[in-house]
C-alpha cells in the first residue's frame, strides 16, 4: 500500500506538470535524444537533473528515495518514480532505456517511438495506438509488468508475450526455477501452457492492478497522444 500511495503522489504531481510546462518544452525527436521535463532528487550520470536537459546514448538517469523524473523523446515518455535507475540509448532507430533498478512507467503514441530493456526482457507497445505500461525489476529473473492503455509486447528471443490493457503480470524470466505451475503464490493465475520451449512464463497479478492502472493511465496520458 505505500508503494501504491508514492504513486499516487508521483501521479499527481505529474499531472500539474504538464498542465504547466509540458505544452512549451520542445522534444528532441532524433533517436537517442531526449529532454527532461520534470525532475526532483534526481540525477543525470553524477548531475543534478533539471528541466529542460538534454540527454544523449549512454546517459545514466536515477532518482533518489524521494525523486522522480521524467522525459520526452519524440512520441514517448518516460518516468522514473523513487528509486529507479536506467540507462539511456538507442535500439532499431528508436528511444531506447534499459531498467537497472526499481521502476519505469512509459508512453508512446506509437510502436516505434520506444523500447524498454530490463534483464533479458524487451518491453514495448505492440501496436501504433497510444500506450502506457510499467515495468518493475524485482531481480535479474523476475519483473512486475502492467499495462493500463493499449497493449504491451515482451519478448525474450524468439518468444513473444502480450499484455492486455487493465493486465498486470509477474513475469518469470528463468522458467526452470518454477518446477510446478500448480505452486503459484496466492493472488496470481497459472500461466496457459504452451507449446514448445517457453523462453519466459507470466502469471496473473490480482489485487493492486486496477488501482495502479488507474493511477498510471492519468499519470501519463497526455504524452499518449501528444
Amino acid at each position: 500500500m505505500a508503494r501504491l500511495r508514492d504513486l499516487s503522489r508521483i501521479a499527481a504531481a505529474v499531472v500539474l506538470s504538464f498542465g504547466l510546462i509540458g505544452a512549451s518544452i520542445s522534444n528532441a525527436t532524433t533517436p537517442g535524444f531526449g529532454t527532461i521535463v520534470s525532475a526532483q532528487h534526481a540525477h543525470v550520470g553524477r548531475t543534478a537533473a533539471s528541466v529542460g536537459t538534454t540527454i544523449f546514448s549512454g546517459d545514466s538517469l536515477d532518482t533518489e528515495e524521494l525523486g522522480v523524473l521524467q522525459v520526452r523523446a519524440g512520441a514517448a515518455r518516460l518516468l522514473l518514480p523513487a528509486a529507479s535507475r536506467v540507462a539511456w540509448g538507442t535500439e532499431d532507430g528508436m528511444a531506447a532505456a534499459t531498467l537497472k533498478n526499481g521502476t519505469a512507467i512509459f508512453s508512446t503514441a506509437n510502436a516505434k517511438a520506444f523500447v524498454l530493456r530490463a534483464s533479458n526482457a524487451v518491453i514495448r507497445a505492440n501496436g501504433d495506438g497510444p500506450t502506457v505500461g510499467s515495468v518493475s525489476l524485482v531481480n535479474a529473473k523476475e519483473l512486475r509488468v502492467s499495462c493500463s492503455r493499449g497493449t504491451l509486447a515482451i519478448s525474450v528471443d524468439d518468444d513473444t508475450k502480450t499484455v492486455d490493457e487493465g493486465m498486470a503480470y509477474r513475469v518469470v524470466l528463468d522458467p526452470d526455477s518454477v518446477a510446478d505451475d500448480n505452486n503459484a503464490p496466492p493472488g496470481e493465475q497459472k500461466p496457459p501452457k504452451k507449446a514448445g520451449k517457453n523462453k519466459f512464463l507470466m502469471f496473473v497479478l490480482f489485487g493492486g492492478a486496477a488501482l495502479t492502472g488507474i493511477l498510471l493511465y492519468y499519470a501519463l496520458e497526455s504524452p499518449a497522444a501528444p
